[in-house]
């Protein structure tokens, strides 16, 4: 059934959606299954997303159109549709009042990505109204908390120096407290990764105490404070709570250099605010495990790194991870630092539409997936800052000489890079930056040719 009728108006203007604050507007990639018409079919993917179905019901009135999604920009020849959605349309907490992520994407993502008449469907955009961003949440706490802890400036405090303990599953308590300490004696911040947890190899209340301990060894033998990412990911409510409450009383009068790590994309948005509501004093680290399955460049439908990233900003996350924008193994370019753009800045144009965030704090880019020192200088340059965390596995624990001079050897990425220094230069005067170019030969090869004669290394 042909609904372009009633879900469509090519009149509408996009500045004038924008200045009247009462959609959310999104822009799709689309393609209709071959025999369907294009109009036909934005049409049917605004109704089955608002108010509509594919046929006429009796009980519609005059109010229920007021809440209808309208498709107001059809682009055949770019296979683009936008759609606004009335803000009225998604469902808002008794509680607080406050709106709900989980609200939008159901809408907005839902039935409509499964229609017979759809063959892509693909989010690439959305503007939230500057006036309606005071109903999200928001990060409770930025990357200023952790510059602080750190003894750092609260504006531009730098890179931080992390890692993910390798192997991510298979240590027993005592070998991972002591991979943590050994990071952790030239590095800053350690995270879980995101299948630890609980196993019955490595149980919760046996390896995180010992991490407490190797945290203070470390802060001690350094001078330096140092960071936690605690996995409390969990299916149940009380079981995340339990985990949260677990780590933080072990921690003690560190508990505020813990971040708590919540897999996001496979947990969902009530996973995140869970965290974010109940424990507001910490540092909420989204880890991005199995985004790839939708968000892939490769993908056709559901919705895009960015959106992902764009929507944990409105979740309240502190920090997410915006892959290695093609500096690293995972899937992505060098235009994926507007994913970063997007999440940082307080204002920011996006592929379709211009951002106002009206102070909403920062989510901090949180880079990782094989990054190491060599790699670091040209992702600092295309990015244009290292105001971020950098967790790298094998960068640190592939390091030949050891974690810790695997950990130097980031930080020293990032001050070649701000003193504008030739890496190959820089590395004669730096031996933990130097041994990583015999740590990561491949690498090397790769990205600076000839490294071995001028560093006179012969092997």
């Amino acid at each position: 059934m042909d609904q372009s009728n009633r879900y469509v108006d090519l009149t509408l203007k996009e500045e004038d959606l924008i200045a009247g604050q009462n959609h959310i507007l999104v822009a799709y990639t689309m393609q209709p299954v071959t025999g369907y018409g294009y109009m036909e079919t934005a049409a049917h993917v605004a109704a089955e997303s608002s108010t509509g179905t594919n046929v006429e019901v009796s009980t519609t009135d005059d109010f229920t159109k007021d809440l209808d999604a309208m498709v107001y920009e059809i682009d055949e020849v770019e296979g683009i549709i936008k759609i606004a959605y009335p803000f009225d349309l998604f469902d808002r907490n008794n509680i607080d009042g406050k709106t709900m992520v989980v609200s939008f994407l159901t809408l907005a993502i839902g039935n409509n990505q499964g229609m017979g008449d759809v063959a892509n469907l693909q989010m690439f955009d959305f503007w939230v109204p500057d006036t309606k961003l005071h109903l999200f949440d928001g990060p409770s706490v930025d990357i200023s908390h952790m510059w602080k802890l750190l003894g750092r400036p609260r504006k531009n405090g730098g890179y931080i120096a992390g890692t993910i303990i390798k192997p991510k599953l298979g240590l027993r308590p005592e070998p991972f407290a002591e991979a943590a300490y050994q990071f952790w004696l030239g590095g800053d911040f350690i995270k879980n990764d995101e299948p630890q947890g609980n196993q019955v190899f490595c149980p919760m209340k046996k390896v995180i105490p010992m991490v407490v301990d190797s945290m203070k060894r470390a802060q001690d033998e350094t001078g330096e404070a140092k960071l936690f990412s605690a996995n409390i990911t969990a299916d149940d409510y009380h079981e995340m709570c339990y985990r949260a409450d677990f780590v933080l009383e072990a921690f003690g009068e560190f508990a505020p250099h813990v971040a708590f790590l919540v897999d996001g994309y496979v947990g969902g948005p009530g996973m995140v605010t869970t965290a974010r509501r109940n424990y507001p004093s910490q540092y909420l680290h989204y880890h991005r495990a199995g985004h790839g399955a939708v968000t892939s460049p490769s993908s056709k439908r559901g919705y895009t790194a960015y959106i992902l990233a764009k929507l944990s900003r409105l979740m309240g996350a502190s920090g997410i991870h915006v892959g290695t924008m093609g500096f690293g193994k995972m899937e992505g370019g060098n235009d994926d630092n507007i994913i970063a753009y997007m999440i940082e800045r307080d204002e920011c144009q996006g592929p379709v539409y211009y951002q106002k965030w009206e102070g909403m704090k920062p989510v901090t880019p949180i880079i990782s997936g094989g990054m190491n020192a060599l790699r670091l200088p040209a992702f600092f340059e295309n990015l244009g800052h290292g105001n971020l965390i950098n967790t790298a596995g094998g960068g640190s624990y592939g390091h030949i000489d050891s974690p810790a001079a695997g950990a130097i050897s980031l930080r020293q990425a990032f001050d070649c890079w701000t003193q504008g220094a030739d890496p190959i230069e820089y590395a004669k005067e730096h031996k933990e930056f130097a041994r990583a170019f015999e740590s990561f030969p491949g690498d090397a090869d790769m990205l600076y040719p000839g490294w071995r004669e001028k560093l006179g290394v012969h092997k």
